[in-house]
């Protein structure tokens, strides 16, 4: 049987990385998407975009709402840009109050409309919580060309990059509890391994070749388990 599945969310899912070589992000060919397709019996239709939050993502999916019924999972992946910030407000006004780009709980209410529209509309939802970034490489990102020191007084402490990102993340985990729907959990497979960040890029937040095959890796392992629950399925 070859699965049909979809993909909606951000650069991560596309396949977005930075080439250090190149200075400047690009597509990677075996990104864990393709690799997949590649050696499974699976059919990826990839509708992510790079800088897509949820907001935007909720946009895309009611463009392809018609065509949900004929996936068999319906992939979602947001949140590394919903709780990104204007770095560039934060380092001209370090004292003032700043939203990230989806407040926290308005993040939740999408999602949980998110997942409802594609159970609505005839998929099964299958959720990715995000893989975790490297605070300090994320910083020095960031604060390119900007006041660091202004950054840092907003942050407090830079590991709170880590901190904050993580609350997105564990959004996700919870949401797929509560819906019973199954999560993929590439966070804890990055976690697992001795240093995460030798699988992130020089951003310090999109995965590299080696984090696009350790995702691969997960997906795999979850499908086999979601297939075995299929096939002993009345």
């Amino acid at each position: 049987m070859i699965y049909s599945v979809c993909i909606f969310g951000d650069s991560i899912s596309k396949g977005v990385v930075f080439d250090a070589t190149k200075n400047k992000y690009c597509f990677l060919k075996e990104s864990f998407a393709f690799l997949l397709e590649k050696c499974h019996p699976i059919k990826i239709y990839n509708f992510a975009r790079f800088g897509c939050t949820i907001s935007k993502g909720s946009d895309i999916i009611k463009k392809h709402i018609q065509e949900l019924r004929s996936f068999d999972y319906t992939v979602l992946e947001f949140g590394g840009n919903d709780c990104d910030f204007d770095w560039a407000e934060v380092a001209d006004n370090p004292a003032e109050k700043h939203l990230c780009k989806t407040p926290l709980e308005q993040f939740r209410d999408q999602y949980i409309s998110l997942i409802g529209l594609v159970l609505e509309n005839g998929s099964k939802p299958i959720l990715l919580n995000l893989p975790p970034i490297d605070p300090k490489r994320y910083f020095k990102w960031v604060s390119r060309g900007l006041n660091e020191n202004n950054i840092l007084s907003f942050l407090g402490d830079v590991q709170n990059i880590f901190s904050w990102q993580s609350s997105y993340s564990r959004i996700v985990s919870e949401l797929a509890e509560k819906y019973r729907i199954p999560l993929i959990d590439i966070r804890s497979a990055f976690l697992e391994e001795k240093d995460f960040s030798e699988y992130l890029c020089d951003d310090g937040i999109h995965p590299n070749s080696k984090g696009h095959l350790l995702i691969s890796k997960t997906i795999e392992e979850k499908l086999a388990i979601l297939q075995q629950k299929n096939e002993e399925s009345p």
